[in-house]
């Protein structure tokens, strides 16, 4: 005791104040002891080494304000709770008399809260022995009775996985949660997940529910298996499953046993959560559950704000991270021309997500899951609070929602009798900046959180010391962390310390001077006393009185209006819509249209668009209410259609794990927010057909989009247009340039390739004549569209002898190659081709990149054309489908196309080879008004789209170009500016990271990516 004190200004004590301190540690030890039976009665199915003990802890916590839901709220209160439950609750409730009373006068209690999403008590999931230059996996290594994908986990049960973690159930108490949903956080299905209490126990007393929910994702994890490699995959890797599934309910005898499958229909019965990282997987996530009858409860990723009636149209329950962003450090200028305006927009922006949600009337979760340190759990949430969120919605978020999720509102997500004795006591209002947390009692288990503050000792007291001086002190700051002044003619600042009932003043006399009072002494219910000494080391005595209780400002004064924060934007980067444009009455007057119909070129015209569509086409036409476009001096063509193009595609332009995957599909992945969306349009470019990579020889089911900037993926989609697939020859299918570790996957060779289609359509057709009850097979439903000609088929190629080859397999089975792409030795078999009835995508004059294309011809284009091989110029670039119109002209240089014919090939020849020429591709009354007004000639290198229509809509107008421009300068540096100000007041940044958009080319496994700015 005496060595406590003995530091520099320490008084030895009286013998009555020493008694004192005595007496109350004395006290603190006993309430200690007796706290320490809070557990339930000890469980019957455990032996006990030595004597039993059963302890039934009884609790009274009286004259509290109990908020027993996110609606109620009981003022001086007493909550009583038993062997771990609540017993009873209310301003008269009665007192049990072997109840242990906890005075909780102007303390807060509330229901500990629920997280829905989290990996508590897991561990790390194994991970394999995969290495880089092993050779490929193309079957699961999962021993026993599985499916055959790692990756589809539903066997995995986190009961059987849960160990009690102390050490992480520590923290999670401290930011207020007393119940966990937890699963193992690995592959697309995971299986099971249990919901467990947080109390330092057994396992077996702490797990709430074994079987709470099922947990899903688009990451395949830990497995090694090879297939899924893509982000379409994934997708057709679960839709598989769901057929697999409802298939192994009645399957035949033979199949046996798969564990995997009954996990899997097991589960369907349980709450289905779905985890994405975009807003737009949440959409792709619900769009597989519609697809098969399942809602899933979708863990989101933090920027869904960015499309919330999207996200609304999902009529799902979302779990909300608050993992919200950093401010971004910019200062330097260098770092700060990396950073997207979409990133720093997002910094902004990403606290509203909760709001945003409160206000579109989603039901939500809010979830510890993603912060790198929980311990900023409730101050994130008090954030989304300053930022719109209403503090009643908040505490929703944290207990009944995510309880009544899971069915298990019965046990926990309120104070109720009957219910588990999870709550927290706090020293005000939980979501107020100063109120502290202090206990959290889980199963009746007592956690402190923070001890110093359980006595809110703020207010205005009167210090009088035994020399007759008297002074007066303010205490303010929050009841952890206490902050003193001295109030007199100047406000001092003054230093206390508190431990216990304990307490240590510094009060300083005058303004600047280091010298003042040092004083020490014991904190009683009615005064303070003690010892110290002044300024002159002369020792003195003193007490304290409180004389005016501190006093919370009310909400009306406090409450701080929401942060001013940009608009959304639509794509949300820089070059977005604000409002997305409206369709509307279009009259573009006195233009050159080349129609593309046999009129040809007509000078001097004028074209009207009603309703999306091209109404009218002659001379001095009425505009009536249209609004009038001059094109004097200016060209007007139908928009250039990209038959071959990767844009717009979200992780991954390839699954190249198998050389059949004709079950993925390029419309699960359209990402309508790739930038080169915007570009292309820059250029003219008003349709794109998104076809998978050439890594095998049947890849995926493509994709036609329109390029209407700002829309969802499905409204990109060309509704009722033929479906197509990819096909692919040569070096690229046979893993030429693969590197060492890819010489297993059949085929190797050429002569691989043509047996693989062989055996692919053998199958399909077998797979067409099995009878009632087969097993559906997405894969080979492909391919018998393709011999029924209701999919078509585009063909990556290269070489006359593949070329000739696939012609014949097709004739073979009695189908048709649609498009030859690439084909750069296409005028070797133009004769062949067009007896066949293939057209061609091909590149104007490429050559030498590659062993394959050594025979290539600038004439190619011109060839083929002549000999009548519906033939267009592609770009399978995102760079160059800029500048179709250019590749085009390059044909009437090398073989004197007419200028008419060569723009044909970017507008209505890829519009007949997508068989859509009779909405796009000319100009011609009732036709699509998808339209390019040029500022010269379309095939001059001096032409620029001034505008871009597409279904009457300017999707891209050069005039508006140059004020979004300005518009980007000015957001960028007003959000610099706001992020330099936050790294001044000392807030939290991270280092300045080009985050670069996906980009991708036939040949890229991984994908490529755009190296400038992505506003």
């Amino acid at each position: 005791m005496k060595k406590a004190f003995e530091k520099p200004g320490a008084l030895l004590w009286s013998h009555g104040l020493t008694y004192a301190l005595k007496r109350h540690r004395s006290q603190l030890m006993l309430l200690a002891l007796l706290l320490a039976g809070t557990g339930a009665s000890a469980q019957s199915t455990f032996p006990t080494n030595g004597i039993a003990e059963p302890k039934e802890g009884c609790y009274a916590f009286t004259h509290a304000t109990i908020v027993r839901d996110a609606q109620n709220t009981i003022a001086n209160a007493t909550l009583v709770i038993r062997d771990g439950k609540i017993t009873d609750l209310g301003p008269a409730a009665a007192i049990p008399k072997d109840a242990v009373v906890v005075d909780c006068k102007g303390k807060y209690i509330y229901p500990s809260f629920v997280d829905i999403y989290s990996g508590y008590g897991m561990g790390d999931a194994k991970k394999g022995g995969f290495a880089w230059n092993a050779a490929p996996q193309f079957l699961s290594n999962t021993k026993g009775a599985y499916g055959w994908n790692q990756a589809i986990k539903s066997e995995t049960d986190a009961v059987k996985l849960f160990n009690t973690d102390p050490s992480k159930a520590a923290p999670l108490r401290g930011a207020g949660f007393g119940t966990v949903l937890t699963h193992q956080q690995d592959g697309i299905a995971r299986g099971t997940a249990a919901l467990v209490t947080l109390a330092d126990e057994r396992e077996n007393t702490v797990i709430l529910r074994e079987k709470a929910a099922a947990a899903f994702s688009f990451d395949k994890g830990t497995s090694t298996q090879n297939y899924p490699s893509s982000l379409m995959g994934v997708i057709a890797l679960l839709r598989q499953s769901f057929l697999d599934g409802q298939w192994y309910k009645n399957r035949p005898a033979k199949e046996g046993v798969n564990l995997s499958l009954q996990a899997w229909n097991d589960n369907l019965q349980l709450p289905q959560i779905f985890a994405v990282t975009d807003k737009w997987e949440a959409v792709r996530a619900d769009k597989i559950g519609d697809e098969f009858g399942v809602q899933y409860i979708i863990k989101g990723a933090g920027n869904e704000y960015q499309r919330m009636n999207e996200m609304a149209a999902t009529k799902a329950t979302f779990i909300l991270p608050v993992n919200f962003p950093s401010a971004i450090d910019v200062e330097d200028p260098a770092d700060a021309r990396f950073v997207a305006l979409a990133d720093m927009k997002h910094w902004e922006m990403a606290p509203t997500e909760p709001a945003a949600f409160e206000k579109a009337n989603i039901p939500f979760c809010l979830t510890a899951a993603d912060l790198k340190d929980v311990k900023q759990f409730l101050a994130n949430v008090r954030k989304a609070i300053e930022y719109g969120l209403t503090e009643q919605k908040a505490l929703e978020a944290l207990t009944k929602t995510p309880a009544t999720l899971l069915k298990a509102y019965d046990k926990v997500g309120s104070l109720e009798p009957g219910k588990l004795a999870n709550f927290l006591i706090t020293s005000g209002p939980v979501f107020k900046e100063n109120s502290v947390l202090l206990q959290n009692w889980v199963q009746g288990n007592k956690y402190v959180i923070k001890n110093d503050g359980w006595n809110d000792l703020r207010g205005t007291y009167a210090v009088t010391l035994s020399n007759g001086n008297t002074y007066t002190v303010e205490i303010k700051g929050s009841p952890d962390k206490p902050q003193l002044s001295v109030l007199g003619k100047d406000t001092l600042s003054g230093k206390i310390d508190i431990t216990d009932k304990l307490v240590v003043l510094n009060l300083p006399q005058s303004k600047g001077s280091n010298a003042g009072l040092r004083l020490n002494g014991l904190i009683g219910q009615n005064q303070w006393m003690g010892t110290g000494v002044d300024s002159s080391n002369s020792s003195l005595k003193w007490t304290a009185v409180l004389s005016k209780p501190y006093q919370e400002k009310s909400d009306s004064t406090r409450k701080k209006h929401a942060p001013q924060v940009g608009e959304l934007l639509y794509p949300f980067n820089g070059y977005g819509w604000d409002k997305l444009p409206q369709q509307q009455d279009i009259l573009i007057k006195n233009a050159t249209v080349w129609t593309n119909e046999k009129d040809g070129k007509l000078e001097n015209t004028d074209v009207l668009i009603r309703g999306g569509k091209i109404a009218q086409i002659g001379k001095n036409l009425a505009a009536g209410n249209a609004r009038v476009i001059d094109g004097t001096g200016k060209h007007l063509s139908a928009g250039i259609i990209d038959e071959h193009s990767h844009i717009a595609i979200s992780k991954g332009v390839n699954e190249g794990s198998q050389s059949v995957t004709a079950e993925v599909r390029i419309a699960d992945v359209v990402n309508p927010e790739d930038v080169n969306i915007y570009r292309q349009l820059s250029g003219g470019v008003t349709a794109s057909h998104l076809l998978h990579g050439s890594a095998n020889a049947i890849g995926g089911q493509s994709q036609l989009i329109k390029l209407r900037w700002g829309q969802t993926a499905e409204e990109l989609k060309v509704a009722g247009a033929d479906q197509f697939i990819k096909f692919a020859l040569g070096e690229n299918v046979k893993q030429s340039n693969w590197g060492d570790r890819n010489t297993v996957r059949f085929p190797q060779t050429r002569m691989g390739v043509e047996q693989i289609y062989m055996d692919a359509f053998t199958r399909a057709r077998d797979y067409e004549k099995e009878g009632p009850g087969k097993r559906r097979d997405l894969e080979l439903d492909a391919l018998v569209e393709i011999l029924h000609s209701k999919r078509f088929i585009t063909c990556h190629s290269y070489v006359q002898s593949e070329i000739n080859m696939l012609m014949h397999v097709a004739d073979a089975f009695q189908f048709h190659v649609n498009t030859f792409t690439h084909i750069l030795e296409g005028y070797k078999v133009a004769d062949k081709m067009k007896a066949h009835g293939a057209g061609a995508g091909t590149f104007a004059d490429w050559w030498a990149y590659k062993m394959e294309v050594q025979d290539a011809i600038p004439q190619n284009a011109g060839l083929m054309s002549q000999v009548g091989v519906v033939t267009a110029i592609n770009s399978d670039d995102a760079e160059m489908a800029r500048r179709l119109n250019q590749e085009a002209a390059k044909s009437i240089k090398y073989t004197g196309m007419s200028e008419e014919d060569a723009l044909k090939m970017v507008t209505l020849n890829p519009a007949r080879l997508l068989h859509v020429d009779n909405r796009m591709g000319s100009i011609k009354v009732g036709k699509d008004a998808d339209l390019v007004l040029w500022s010269d000639d379309p095939l001059s290198i001096y032409a620029k789209a001034e505008k871009t229509l597409v279904d009457g809509i300017v999707e891209f107008d050069r005039d508006y170009d140059l004020q979004l421009r300005q518009r980007i300068a000015a957001e960028r540096s007003r959000l610099i500016s706001k992020m330099l100000n936050e790294k001044k007041k000392g807030g939290q940044v991270e280092k300045a990271a080009f985050h670069p958009d996906e980009m991708y080319h036939c040949e890229d496994l991984q994908g490529g990516h755009q190296h400038d700015v992505i506003q």
